[in-house]
């Protein structure tokens, strides 16, 4: 993605999961915000075409249109309150989530909590869960035995683009890395 695409879907990031306000629009209560809403505030500096380019070349999958091309949502990673309508799925006997070993600590005393977020995130593979890590630092893969925790009555959603979302999970449930 070239840069003036890569600052539009920060933009878009940052309207659609974390301060629609802020960015003149409003959400509905599943995320979505009309198109052109979103074009009339970003004072000419957004086109139709500008955000169908950003949406299909995201890497991440991070935004929908909705079926009839009038509305735009992020698929996952708010920090403000939205129902993204997923119903809880049986996850796969393992996920993974990536973080930085600087942040092992706190998540040892607290588990996982999603923060900021409205879910705790998790990757299907710990190749992707790596990648996510090293955002943070130095990256490290903790390992869910996310079939059994759904087992047990833990519910897992798959959001549109593949991340696993699921609230907090406690440390004790958690597979640490063996430390080095």
């Amino acid at each position: 993605m070239d840069k003036s695409l890569k600052k539009i879907s920060k933009f878009l990031s940052y309207a659609l999961r974390h301060n629609p306000a802020a960015a003149g629009i409003t959400l509905d209560a599943r995320g979505w915000t009309e198109i052109t809403a979103l074009i009339a505030a970003s004072d000419g500096r957004l086109t139709h075409d500008l955000i169908e380019q950003v949406v299909a070349g995201n890497d991440k999958q991070r935004f929908a249109i909705s079926d009839d091309g009038l509305r735009i949502r992020a698929n996952q990673g708010h920090s403000v309150t939205v129902d993204l309508g997923l119903e809880p799925v049986e996850p796969p006997e393992w996920l993974y989530h990536g973080t930085a070993v600087k942040s092992l600590d706190g998540i040892r005393a607290d588990g996982l909590v999603p923060g900021t977020r409205q879910h705790v995130h998790l990757s299907g593979d710990p190749d992707t869960a790596n990648r996510v890590g090293q955002r943070h630092g130095k990256p490290v893969v903790l390992r869910i035995p996310a079939k059994d925790l759904h087992q047990h009555g833990h519910a897992f959603y798959r959001a549109a683009n593949g991340v696993w979302l699921t609230d907090a999970l406690p440390a004790e449930a958690l597979v640490f890395p063996d430390p080095d």
